[in-house]
């Protein structure tokens, strides 16, 4: 476990959970850090221990090569399920999950992750449902939006008091919130432009791209979202704005004067 900011300071205690040590908090670290927030990781593949999470006010879990299912392999994410259904169902607190931790948070809560009938690899195209455009996260957000994706299992089922905020052609939950103030966005918003660099050196990973576009993708998707970077940037921070307001409202964060 990693703190990023001196413990004197006083702050909001942020709980990051990641799978694998370039699939982090991205663009999200300049936003919290412009905030004067700090935050702790738990790197669960490397085999850091769980914290007690009651002690913190905000969950932010990341990607991963890894699937919800596979506990036999991963026998750690029994505890992740558990610590993250413990946060967000028992108390109540905010969530920010991307990715697998979108799909763990629809675990958590009761629904179900499964291989996705068509693997998502590339930049694609997201719409708002009813509920997404009613909803504050995505409040200034362009519908549709153009996202960068890379992944191969979804959400296929959850529970009737969770509201489906986005979807695509390819995977109906692209977006969603339990209760008030947990989120899970299936696409990748935090992205920077070391991501895909980063991304295809994980040989899983670099498998399902070449798999999705062709040999060679990694250079072409890199020269795609650098195009794309400022327009990913901005959508990334005007979401994270908006959950500053959802936080607001959770009494976590304050007006700035």
């Amino acid at each position: 476990m990693q703190n990023e900011l001196p413990k004197g300071v006083d702050r909001m205690k942020i709980l990051v959970l990641q799978h694998v040590d370039v699939e982090h908090p991205g663009i999200f670290r300049d936003f919290f850090k412009a905030d004067g927030l700090g935050w702790d990781t738990v790197e669960l593949d490397a085999g850091d221990p769980l914290p007690d999470v009651s002690a913190y006010d905000l969950m932010v879990v990341m990607g991963g090569p890894q699937d919800v299912w596979q506990e036999d392999r991963y026998p750690w994410l029994v505890a992740e399920k558990a610590a993250i259904r413990k946060f967000v169902v028992d108390l109540g607190r905010p969530y920010l999950g991307i990715c697998l931790g979108h799909q763990l948070l629809a675990a958590a809560v009761g629904g179900e992750v499964a291989p996705g009938k068509t693997p998502e690899v590339g930049i694609s195209t997201v719409k708002q449902t009813q509920a997404g455009h009613d909803d504050p996260i995505f409040r200034g957000i362009a519908d549709p939006v153009d996202v960068l994706q890379w992944h191969g299992a979804e959400v296929v089922r959850l529970p009737d008091d969770v509201h489906v905020l986005a979807s695509s052609d390819a995977c109906a939950v692209q977006a969603f919130r339990y209760r008030d103030s947990a989120y899970g966005f299936q696409f990748h918003v935090e992205i920077t432009e070391q991501t895909v660099s980063d991304w295809a050196a994980i040989p899983v990973y670099a498998q399902a791209l070449d798999a999705a576009l062709g040999q060679g993708a990694a250079g072409r998707l890199k020269s795609e979202v650098a195009a794309k970077l400022p327009a990913f940037n901005r959508t990334a921070k005007t979401i994270y704005d908006n959950f500053k307001g959802v936080l607001r409202q959770a009494g976590l964060v304050h007006a700035q004067k």
